[in-house]
């Protein structure tokens, strides 16, 4: 009977995984792709496309050195990956998720400037954010580049020193543990500045929403009955901001808790080992899909569609 369950849980994340990382790669590849051919034809990109580009190639990359990986190893392909490979998959996963939740906290922090006002103080400072955000984003990408690099080169520098602690198994690979210096340092450089972001992203989006609460409330009294039966646009902006928020807060939260009791506890359990890199796809993967109601993308893509097909 024990033996019956854990088969049918066996079955059933070997699914989960192939779904997630199919349905990540469509939405993600997808959206680069629209955006590409925006680009094309225009020869630039609004500030908001941008960011949603970079978003969108961050998460692409996580499920392609994440969930691809553990895929493969939940359908019986283990240990195929070397020791170079395997740190060098680390490396990866560790850039872009930094690299994710700092572009999606530049998308927020941008679009509470630009529903600002205009007369408000906010002005001159979208006016500026629009100029510098490509430089922005690139400095977003060579900063955790640049950090992660030094875990990458650490792990080559101390793998037989005394203070390494125990190997990291990661199904389709292992690597070494951290010691007492390279987790203080991580702490330091990645994960205190990972909490700052999430809570600017809270704040931000937050304030978004209580500037759009407000500008409802003020312009309902013009609104006919007819008007009033109808969702207007700050209200489902209002819904599509907090279910973006929601989903990225408390996925990449309950991902790093997670991630934590990996990092803390030597006996892993099998629903840790396989619950934890779910719950770390699960933006990557149906985030795409969220943003393209967010920012009515699939209209857009329809309506690119019809234009292409007239003479």
């Amino acid at each position: 009977m024990l033996k019956n369950r854990m088969d049918f849980w066996n079955l059933a994340i070997k699914i989960i995984f192939l779904s997630q990382t199919t349905t990540g790669i469509f939405g993600n590849f997808s959206l680069i792709f629209y955006y590409l051919g925006v680009y094309y034809r225009e020869c630039k990109l609004k500030p908001t496309d941008l960011i949603l580009m970079h978003l969108m190639a961050a998460n692409a990359l996580i499920i392609l050195s994440t969930g691809v990986p553990h895929t493969m190893a939940v359908w019986g392909l283990k240990k195929f990956l070397s020791d170079f490979g395997c740190k060098l998959i680390v490396y990866i996963q560790g850039i872009v998720r930094s690299v994710s939740i700092g572009t999606t906290c530049l998308l927020s922090v941008f679009q509470a400037i630009t529903v600002n006002p205009r007369k408000s103080c906010w002005k001159n400072h979208k006016v500026k954010a629009e100029e510098y955000i490509g430089c922005y984003i690139f400095i977003v990408w060579i900063l955790y580049m640049s950090i992660h690099f030094t875990f990458f080169v650490y792990t080559f520098t101390k793998v037989d020193t005394k203070n390494v602690t125990r190997k990291r198994d990661f199904k389709y690979c292992s690597t070494v543990g951290h010691d007492e210096i390279n987790d203080s340092l991580y702490a330091a450089l990645v994960v205190c500045p990972e909490v700052f972001l999430s809570g600017l992203i809270a704040w931000s989006s937050g304030s978004m929403i209580v500037l759009l609460f407000r500008h409802k409330q003020k312009v309902q009294h013009i609104h006919s009955s007819h008007d009033f039966r109808r969702i207007s646009h700050e209200s489902r902006a209002t819904r599509n901001i907090l279910a973006l928020v929601s989903i990225f807060l408390a996925f990449y939260t309950l991902s790093s808790f997670l991630r934590g009791c990996i990092a803390l506890f030597h006996n892993h359990s099998w629903w840790l080992v396989n619950i934890t890199p779910l719950v770390s796809l699960c933006f990557p993967s149906f985030g795409p899909f969220v943003l393209m109601n967010h920012y009515s993308v699939m209209p857009r893509l329809s309506f690119v569609r019809r234009n292409n097909k007239l003479p």
